[in-house]
């Protein structure tokens, strides 16, 4: 009898599909990290440039010469090119917390050891991973300038589920990868790195902020400022690894055709139906 292999069905299938879009993955990357790179570059000198007085203005006014990114971002026209750029990078980074999560499944079908364990950082991954995105965007629409103790709230919170994230990450990744290529450990040393950087330079903020806030130190505002800027550009390059979980994965956009459609159809039934047995047994004898 010839039996075709479903596996062959399904690549004869795809080798036929109109294919009008593919977009690798890596790209994307670089789109979701250079929009709010980019952004945040142009905002930061031109509110400098000609807003100086503006975006150094603070309750304690003491003498600063580095702007928050709150500052920058939040004077006009700037605020609209940084909440265009927040809002362009939403739907890619949603997309990418989702390839994770079906990343890490796969993973953890070859993992014997920690598998339960595995599973569960991976669905609490998924979930920070959702929170700190809309909590950036929270940060992003609602300024310190319309609503401070609501911005402050949300600050608090990107804050918490971005270095929680990163945390729990390094752990899914070790128990995903017990046996590490070249790759994967460049992946790790650099998600490592990154979280490290993001660890200390959070508490100097703290630090710097709350010197700022109850002592009015002159320089403490711009101090506690670099440490934000170093905490999101290592935040944006934590989540730029992804590259090397996914160097070769594309999106396609495709058409099925009908004759393409038909084939699907077919694939799904059984190699050989009974009544087709049937005949061919009766030919055969």
């Amino acid at each position: 009898m010839d039996t075709i292999d479903l596996t062959e069905k399904f690549l004869r299938v795809a080798d036929s599909l109109n294919v009008f879009y593919s977009l690798s993955i890596s790209k994307l990357a670089i789109f979701t990290v250079a929009c709010p790179l980019i952004a945040l570059f142009t905002c930061f000198i031109t509110a400098v440039i000609y807003q100086f007085d503006d975006v150094h203005e603070t309750h304690c006014r003491v003498f600063n010469i580095v702007p928050s990114i709150s500052a920058v971002t939040g004077v006009s026209p700037q605020r609209y090119l940084w909440r265009a750029s927040i809002a362009l990078h939403l739907a890619p980074r949603l997309l990418l917390a989702s390839l994770y999560y079906t990343y890490y499944g796969e993973r953890l079908t070859d993992v014997e050891a920690s598998r339960d364990m595995g599973q569960i950082l991976r669905t609490v991954c998924y979930w920070l991973n959702v929170v700190e995105i809309f909590s950036l965007a929270g940060v992003t629409y609602i300024s310190n300038i319309d609503n401070y103790p609501i911005h402050e709230k949300l600050f608090i919170t990107f804050m918490t589920t971005s270095l929680t994230y990163m945390l729990f990450t390094l752990k899914l990744f070790r128990i995903t990868h017990p046996e590490m290529n070249q790759v994967n450990q460049k992946s790790y040393r650099w998600k490592r790195t990154f979280f490290t950087l993001s660890i200390i330079c959070t508490v100097g903020l703290v630090i710097f902020f709350m010197q700022h806030r109850l002592l009015c130190h002159n320089l403490a505002f711009s101090w506690f400022a670099a440490c934000e800027y170093v905490v999101a550009a290592s935040n944006m390059a934590f989540h730029f690894t992804c590259i090397y979980e996914f160097p070769d994965e594309y999106l396609f956009v495709t058409s099925t055709p009908s004759k393409t459609k038909k084939t699907i159809k077919n694939s799904t039934d059984t190699p050989s139906s009974p009544t087709k047995t049937k005949k061919t047994n009766k030919k055969l004898v």
